[in-house]
């Protein structure tokens, strides 16, 4: 040790002091003018090795030497500096190793409902396997019916008289909808009583209105073809058409019926409900309104040339083709009806809480399968002589 004190003064090179207060800010790198300095700058490039004796002592408490250090290797401290953090914040963000009762009762529900939905989606997806069979199937005997001129579909039609192609898919997607649509609400049946929570109950809730939603698409297909066959009602029962309104349900009927059975409703619930069945009841006004003009116009059109036979066939032919442009705003009239019901079903899914819109849906749907099953009945019902 004191051979290095001796060199570092014969050399004239000074010992390495505490620097408390540096001539320059700390951030200055020192001007390489001394020859010490150069010539361990010009030894480092060359990368001749050095005696120990000839490497001064590192002063640890002057932060230049950090700053200098730092800049040999800058990858390296960065590296350094991030394990740092890492190791810190997550020795702070560290919880407890063992959870507690409610963690793990809340981790066993989510994945039972993981189970659950697995199972359903499997379900799911064997429905739609077998309802594509199922329609493969009826697309085939609905071509070889066409093929020999007869038609079964709604009741006994022959040969060109029978329904159009259209209407009779629509007439087989309707029975395919059906079923779909009893299986959703089973499952939505299901889900109320096991209390799901709101996010798990609100899927099978939309689920539910896309579903009206399609059969919404499926009608606007046929009605560019057939719009009496939507008119008429020939695809529902007997006791469903007698209170159909433009091929569908009558909105503002529907929301009466409803009032009753998603109570208890709150005050601002009863002002939204009261507000959408006051704006769907005009809507239906206005539209009745049109329905019955056109009906007047049309009457008033076929009956302006005297009806005697013979007539006049320019005559006959002319009232035919005004006829035939008033009547093609029948199409119309059935759009703007579908669009109502849409509306709203959406209304009331938005007034509404989760639970109040699924018991809402079960009451739609509970509402027509006693409809369906009245015609039954009335179709088995005993008759006397």
């Amino acid at each position: 040790m004191p051979c290095k004190i001796l060199y570092a003064e014969s050399s004239g090179i000074r010992p390495p002091t505490l620097n408390i207060f540096p001539s320059q800010p700390m951030h200055v790198e020192p001007s390489p003018t001394r020859a010490s300095a150069g010539s361990l700058v010009n030894s480092s490039k060359s990368g001749s090795s050095k005696r120990p004796s000839e490497v001064p002592s590192m002063d640890l408490t002057n932060p230049r030497n950090d700053v200098a250090s730092s800049g040999n290797d800058p990858a390296k401290v960065i590296k350094r500096e991030g394990i740092r953090k890492v190791t810190t914040s997550s020795s702070e963000h560290e919880g407890p190793k063992t959870p507690d009762p409610k963690t793990l009762r809340r981790l066993a529900q989510n994945r039972e409902a993981a189970r659950k939905s697995r199972l359903r989606k499997k379900a799911y997806v064997q429905q739609l396997e077998s309802s594509r069979i199922k329609l493969t199937q009826l697309e085939q005997e609905l071509q070889r019916a066409r093929a020999q001129g007869v038609f079964l579909g709604g009741g006994a039609l022959l040969g060109d008289q029978g329904l159009p192609v259209e209407a009779a898919v629509f007439d087989m997607e309707y029975a395919r909808w059906l079923e779909e649509h009893h299986r959703l609400m089973c499952e939505l049946q299901a889900a109320v009583q096991e209390h799901l929570p709101e996010n798990e109950l609100r899927l099978f809730v939309e689920n539910c209105l896309a579903h009206y939603d399609e059969m919404i698409g499926l009608k606007s297909m046929v009605v560019k073809t057939d719009v009496f066959h939507l008119v008429s009602g020939m695809w529902k029962t007997p006791a469903e058409r007698c209170f159909m309104w433009m091929g569908g349900f009558k909105p503002s009927e529907l929301i009466k019926m409803l009032l009753n059975q998603i109570e208890p409703l709150t005050e601002q619930q009863i002002m939204g409900i009261c507000g959408l069945q006051q704006s769907t009841q005009e809507a239906e006004e206005a539209l009745s309104q049109g329905l019955d003009a056109l009906h007047q116009s049309l009457s008033d059109t076929i009956a302006s040339d005297a009806l005697i036979y013979p007539s006049n066939m320019a005559n006959y032919m002319g009232q035919m083709a005004i006829a035939m442009n008033k009547l093609s705003t029948l199409e119309g009239f059935v759009r703007q009806a579908d669009n109502l019901r849409h509306q709203t079903l959406h209304r009331l899914y938005q007034v509404l809480t989760t639970r109040q819109a699924a018991r809402c849906f079960l009451a739609i749907a509970e509402y027509f399968h006693r409809l369906r099953a009245l015609s039954s009945l009335w179709v088995s019902r005993p008759r006397q002589d």
